[in-house]
């Protein structure tokens, strides 16, 4: 059996990460037929099929899971290899790429990213943001931010922002008529705008007083899927809403909302950039971590 180059396990990993020929070959700037017959030319070397391809799909069978399951982290750490040895006179270069959540990725733009780039002409910066939570390392992604609670334990963390708070928000007017929550348990008689998180599941409020946690599955006739609509929902008298403070702070400095249960939201760990303790840091990833650090002094 002849060897398959790395040109050829590259071209399968693009393939098999993306679960598209047209994505990966577009990323990697070759015809899709080209694509397609080189994946093909490596599953006849190997001797084994691969992928799973019809007109609409593609899957990975069990060899080829077990292939991209040991192959990923072998050829990122050639990468990294070959970017410390191209920055061995001070310039970093290659390829960057960070997946977060949509509020994680507005905050590094709003913070490191411009700084970062001007630092480091010589990096593309690929920031991913999607609300579900991703395995990095299978998903070809150096680093990720996450609050601190949904960063898996493997995982080296280094705190992006400052503490966070949760705030059950709602306006006067929804308010007039109806008593006012003093515990998590009162929310049983309330209207709430629930939140549908990114797995499909529905968002169980979580409180914190004096050591005791409580999480409840609040009633109620709408569904959000999106913070900002839910802050514009509870300032509209649809209900009371859980959101991250920052959303609701300027509805709370104009009068349009008031917060309930003010003393079961305490602040908690906020978010965290993560990446793998068992792997070579690319020399992008550690600059860019050394500008986190720089800021937060």
């Amino acid at each position: 059996m002849s060897k398959p180059t790395l040109a050829d396990l590259k071209a399968f990993q693009a393939v098999a990460e993306h679960r598209s020929f047209r994505r990966a070959a577009d990323l990697m700037g070759v015809s899709r037929s080209s694509l397609s017959h080189t994946v093909r030319t490596l599953e006849q070397r190997l001797g084994t099929r691969l992928l799973h391809r019809t007109t609409r799909s593609v899957s990975l069978t069990e060899s080829g899971e077990r292939l991209l399951l040991r192959l990923s982290p072998l050829l990122s750490d050639l990468d990294t290899i070959l970017e410390d040895a191209s920055s061995f006179e001070g310039k970093v270069t290659g390829r960057l790429r960070i997946n977060g959540n949509e509020a994680a990725i507005r905050l590094l733009l709003q913070t490191v990213v411009p700084q970062f780039l001007t630092l480091h002409e010589g990096v593309e910066l690929d920031l991913v943001a999607e609300g579900r939570l991703v395995d990095i390392v299978g998903q070809g992604f150096d680093a990720g931010v996450r609050l601190r609670e949904a960063v898996p334990q493997d995982m080296i963390a280094i705190p992006v922002g400052h503490d966070l708070r949760f705030l059950a928000v709602a306006s006067p007017s929804y308010l007039h008529s109806r008593p006012i929550p003093e515990t998590p348990s009162d929310l049983a008689s309330q209207q709430c705008i629930r939140q549908r998180l990114p797995s499909g599941k529905l968002y169980r409020w979580e409180f914190h007083q004096n050591g005791q946690d409580v999480a409840v599955d609040v009633p109620g006739a709408l569904t959000l899927d999106s913070s900002p609509l839910m802050v514009e929902a509870a300032a509209d008298g649809l209900g009371i809403a859980y959101v991250p403070e920052s959303y609701a702070q300027a509805y709370l400095s104009d009068g349009r909302l008031v917060t309930v249960l003010d003393e079961w939201c305490p602040r908690i760990p906020g978010l965290f950039l993560y990446y793998p303790n068992n792997r070579l840091v690319p020399p992008s990833l550690r600059a860019f971590i050394d500008l986190l650090q720089e800021r937060r002094v």
